[in-house]
């Protein structure tokens, strides 16, 4: 005999498991039918760990503000049932790459937000909404399933290079840090403590986001295996090893462990190591060979995989620093690049550039780089060792790279119009630049 309380106990279980199996259910005959290629397996993860990153934020801040709360016993993390969230995972972010992806996105966003709309009142009693489950609701619209189906589409399409590199950069600091973190419990410590422990995990962090930078301008991809650069990589952080990303999650991991005494921490940098030296070395290692042949063989002869070079590897991309030799300033910074004995840079004079230079230039031999002023020097530093490296990847960061240079432009001076050889005549002194 079914009595009330078996109803009640049923009718959650039902609700939840209805909302992990049914968008489960429409994922798998996705894949089966339209069998996905490799940009559509990127895409279905990128829109997948977007909705991962920030779904469980989304839900968290819905139960402060009144808009919905959870009413689940057991399989909770923080009060959120995993299944409900792992079926909202599936359905905004791993679905549409996978069922539709010749569909406008607009018309994606509005089927799948009718859909959430119609489907929440059906949740209860598991989901009780609020007055204000509708503000919710744009909520989640405008920050998980909007910009989760934008990122999954410039994937899938190899669009907005760029921004799709710099959603996995935001990605990684969720997902690898700060999900780790809350996960063990960590508590931020205070004062001169805190302020010391930002500026030491400033530096790794610094090492993960110039690798990614150089994955985007030298080879054209993000560090996603299903995304990866068309040519290989070994100028940049690369220049000194052959995991800056791995290596830089691992001395973050570290590093909060060291100053917030969190021994789940230490897991977390294991678990790095054990996937870097483990799956990631054999899988990514076996395609890059293939890839790459002798270049990749040579690379991996002359770059370690985790213990940094102190000089960059002789064999990293070659470029050209065109400073001007009838200016002091411009003339003496030359000088100064050239006491350092750079690696695979060479130093010539702007005056002979065929292009009219305003100001210090760095040009790749590739010729798919070329920097000018700070941003210039900034990449000339990368060519030394390892700390001028180190301030070569500061002062390429966005943001801070524009202040740098006006603050360049205030105190030395702006730009100068530099004439070509064929414009000057003979008694002409070209003008300089400066930084």
């Amino acid at each position: 005999m079914t009595t009330a309380a078996d109803t009640v106990a049923t009718g959650p279980a039902l609700i939840r498991a209805a909302g992990l199996f049914v968008p489960l259910l429409a994922v798998v005959p996705a894949a089966a039918v339209r069998r996905p290629g490799r940009a559509d397996v990127a895409a279905a993860i990128v829109g997948g760990a977007w909705q991962l990153a920030l779904l469980p934020g989304l839900n968290l801040l819905a139960g402060r503000l009144g808009w919905w709360s959870f009413q689940a016993d057991g399989g909770t993390v923080a009060g959120l049932p995993v299944d409900l969230l792992l079926g909202w995972v599936l359905l905004w972010g791993v679905l549409p790459p996978l069922a539709a992806p010749r569909l406008p996105w607009p018309v994606t966003a509005a089927l799948l937000g009718w859909l959430d709309l119609a489907a929440m009142p059906l949740l209860d009693p598991v989901v009780r909404l609020g007055d204000r489950w509708l503000t919710g609701e744009a909520v989640a619209i405008a920050l998980c399933l909007l910009p989760g189906l934008l990122l999954a589409r410039w994937t899938a399409r190899a669009e907005h290079l760029r921004l799709r590199a710099a959603g996995q950069v935001l990605l990684a600091a969720l997902l690898m840090l700060a999900l780790p973190a809350t996960a063990a419990g960590v508590r931020l410590p205070h004062g001169a403590v805190l302020s010391t422990g930002l500026q030491v995990l400033a530096v790794p962090m610094l090492l993960g986001v110039a690798a990614v930078r150089e994955f985007v301008v030298r080879g054209g991809g993000t560090p996603l295996p299903y995304d990866p650069p068309r040519r290989l990589v070994t100028s940049g952080p690369y220049a000194y090893v052959r995991n800056p990303i791995q290596l830089s999650l691992l001395l973050c991991h570290l590093v909060l462990a060291a100053f917030t005494a969190n021994a789940w921490l230490l897991a977390a940098a294991g678990v790095t190591v054990a996937y870097s030296a483990g799956l990631a070395a054999w899988h990514e290692g076996a395609q890059l060979a293939e890839r790459f042949g002798p270049g990749w063989a040579e690379y991996t002869a002359g770059v370690r995989s985790w213990l940094p070079r102190l000089r960059p590897w002789p064999g990293t991309a070659p470029a050209e620093l065109h400073v001007a030799q009838t200016c002091g300033v411009c003339s003496g910074v030359g000088r100064w690049v050239l006491d350092r004995s750079p690696v695979a840079l060479t130093v010539r004079p702007a005056e002979e550039h065929p292009a009219g230079l305003r100001r210090i230039t760095y040009e790749s031999a590739d010729g798919r780089e070329r920097a000018e002023g700070v941003a210039a020097l900034g990449r000339a530093l990368q060519h030394f060792h390892l700390g001028w490296a180190l301030l070569g990847w500061v002062l390429l960061v966005p943001g801070l790279a524009w202040l740098a240079q006006l603050v360049a432009d205030a105190t030395a001076g702006g730009p100068r119009e530099l004439r070509t050889p064929a414009e000057r005549r003979p008694a002409e002194p070209p003008s300089a630049d400066l930084l």
